[in-house]
């Protein structure tokens, strides 16, 4: 575990590419609300969970690539009026790993030599500060894996240096990348911030505030 001094908001961004993987189906919040998507309700002030999770990834990136499923027209509308470059998973793919898969094998052949490290954050995190993605992106300039913790619970966004990219792109499944990690380890950097911790499962969660987290 180490610390590092959080950026103000306004921090410049490092060179890195944000990866918002926003291809679930929100199953839970469906049953309970009606068949509605999480990623598009909208927090008390209105806006839109999803749109809440990529400006705060986009506080740290300098490009964000998100990715959804080719049937959530919708989504995809909120994800490119936020800022995003969308792609869509194949009809086929089932879980986080494909997910990621799928970003990491876009963003190795589009992203520049320059950018050497990419944030990988989940659509319905609403609650994350934009200076944590600042801080665990910058944290990740001398680290292969970076990923913030707080209250002892680690959370998101996860930062990979390039050189991880390729073993990325051939994950598979519903484990996401915890295979990877396991393998090459992480640095650990302490938060403030119970929003690394805070997604939307269900409509509960969305009145909570982010409480759930705590």
């Amino acid at each position: 575990m180490f610390d590092l001094a959080t950026n103000p908001d306004n921090a410049p961004r490092t060179r890195c590419v944000g990866i918002l993987l926003a291809a679930g189906h929100g199953r839970r919040y469906a049953d309970a609300a009606q068949g509605q998507d999480k990623l598009t309700a909208q927090l008390p002030d209105g806006t839109p969970v999803v749109t809440a999770a990529a400006r705060a990834l986009r506080a740290a990136a300098g490009h964000v690539v998100a990715i959804t499923r080719p049937d959530n027209a919708p989504l995809k509308a909120l994800l490119v009026q936020a800022g995003c470059e969308v792609i869509t998973t194949d009809l086929h793919a089932d879980g986080m790993g494909d997910s990621l898969a799928a970003a990491a094998r876009h963003v190795m052949l589009t992203s520049g030599p320059d950018v050497q490290t990419c944030l990988v954050a989940l659509g319905d995190m609403p609650w994350l500060r934009h200076d944590t993605c600042q801080l665990v992106a910058r944290a990740a300039l001398s680290h292969s894996i970076v990923a913030p913790v707080w209250n002892g619970r680690r959370g998101h966004p996860v930062a990979f240096h390039r050189s991880l990219w390729p073993e990325l792109a051939e994950l598979a499944g519903d484990k996401g990348a915890r295979a990877l990690i396991g393998r090459h380890g992480v640095a650990d950097i302490a938060v403030d911030d119970a929003g690394v911790c805070a997604d939307v499962d269900t409509p509960a969660d969305l009145a909570a505030g982010g409480a759930a987290g705590e």
